[in-house]
């Protein structure tokens, strides 16, 4: 088989995530009808399957596909498709089967954006004994499993939602799959993976006597979290947590959360997020036609504009947004925000009357930065 054709991707990331959804192909930038004859034909020869249980729909790699990809590329798949694991034996259960589903989208975002995510493309940061030096091809993901390869280090954060950890050059992202709806939240879990994080940062295996480039200890540790479109994004702002806060709400377990959709401008956005070059460029650019920030507001902004504090919304950081909001209702001040075309219909929801919004054209942008 052909390693770089879409056969062959889709083949990859069913292994990675164990299970991908009758949507996925979408995810990958295949158009509709080419992935119905795709699916047939892998289907025909005997390298994927349908599973259908409880009104879910899925594919799944056949014992021949699994054969194909390990003779292809045993360290690239080998941790995929061998024991007990649910990627080598997907359980049939619901919740089990979502999670898998959505991890497959996160796999495909991440890659479309560029970012390392092959276990034979990036060091076994994790795994036990790996005490070597090593260099990390930035930006790099690892999935929730590979970090327990820790082992007892790992088990605090056993019931993080988190589906991964994602290494860029100036910080390190906690990563959660949200979908269309509010996922559950516990603080005091996803507050641990900050934590686990952080210490490793100082004295375990990401500190500079383990990999290069290192992390300084005030290396900021986020949280990402991809949903299905902005919608979301505006469920997740509004969000007080629910009946005891079993749901996402805004708190402060991470200091930082941006949101971007499993599309190709949230693939743009995670370009941007991952790079502080692009960011300092775009915030150069956008800050050449405005005035310093004012110290007398009392608020955080990033500018003015005729006495107006500015805010660079474009990276969507949900608490900055919040907070910006709060401020300016409590203050009774009007803001301005700035953040790309695709951002605006939800942001003008949850802030109203209290700021203009100006807009950064995406298409524009990606001509511009990213070509």
């Amino acid at each position: 088989m052909d390693t770089s054709s879409s056969a062959f991707r889709l083949l990859s990331l069913i292994a990675l995530s164990g299970e991908c959804g009758t949507e996925f192909l979408s995810y990958m930038g295949i158009s509709e009808s080419y992935g119905e004859k795709l699916i047939t034909k892998l289907k025909d020869d005997n390298y994927i399957k349908s599973h259908y249980r409880d009104r879910l729909r899925g594919y799944r790699l056949t014992n021949r596909g699994k054969k194909l990809l390990l003779e292809i590329n045993p360290d690239r798949f080998g941790f995929y498709l061998s024991g007990n694991s649910d990627t080598n034996r997907p359980r049939s259960d619901v919740p089990r089967r979502m999670r898998l589903q959505q991890t497959s989208i996160v796999y495909a975002t991440l890659l479309n954006a560029g970012v390392t995510i092959f276990r034979d493309e990036k060091p076994l940061l994790f795994q036990p004994g790996n005490q070597k030096h090593c260099t990390l091809p930035l930006p790099v993901f690892y999935q929730s499993r590979e970090i327990k390869e820790l082992g007892a280090d790992a088990i605090k954060i056993n019931n993080s939602r988190t589906i991964g950890v994602l290494f860029t050059e100036e910080c390190i992202y906690a990563v959660f799959y949200t979908g269309d709806s509010l996922m559950r939240w516990e603080y005091r879990t996803e507050l641990k993976v900050k934590t686990m994080i952080q210490y490793h940062i100082t004295r375990g295996i990401l500190s500079k006597e383990y990999i290069t480039p290192w992390y300084h200890p005030d290396t900021p540790v986020k949280a990402m979290l991809i949903g299905k479109d902005m919608g979301t994004a505006l469920k997740l702002l509004t969000s007080t947590g629910g009946f005891q806060k079993s749901y996402f709400y805004l708190d402060t377990s991470f200091d930082y959360f941006h949101y971007l959709p499993s599309t190709p401008a949230g693939e743009t956005l995670l370009k941007l997020l991952c790079s502080p070059k692009l960011r300092s460029d775009l915030r150069t650019l956008l800050l050449s036609d405005l005035q310093p920030p004012c110290p007398d507001y009392g608020l955080e902004h990033d500018a003015t504009l005729d006495g107006i504090p500015v805010l660079l919304g474009f990276d969507f950081d949900m608490l900055r947004l919040s907070r910006y909001r709060t401020a300016l209702s409590l203050q009774g001040l009007s803001g301005h925000l700035i953040c790309f075309d695709f951002q605006k219909e939800v942001l003008a929801q949850f802030f109203g009357d209290l700021v203009t919004i100006e807009t950064i054209d995406l298409e524009k942008f990606e001509r511009r930065f990213l070509h």
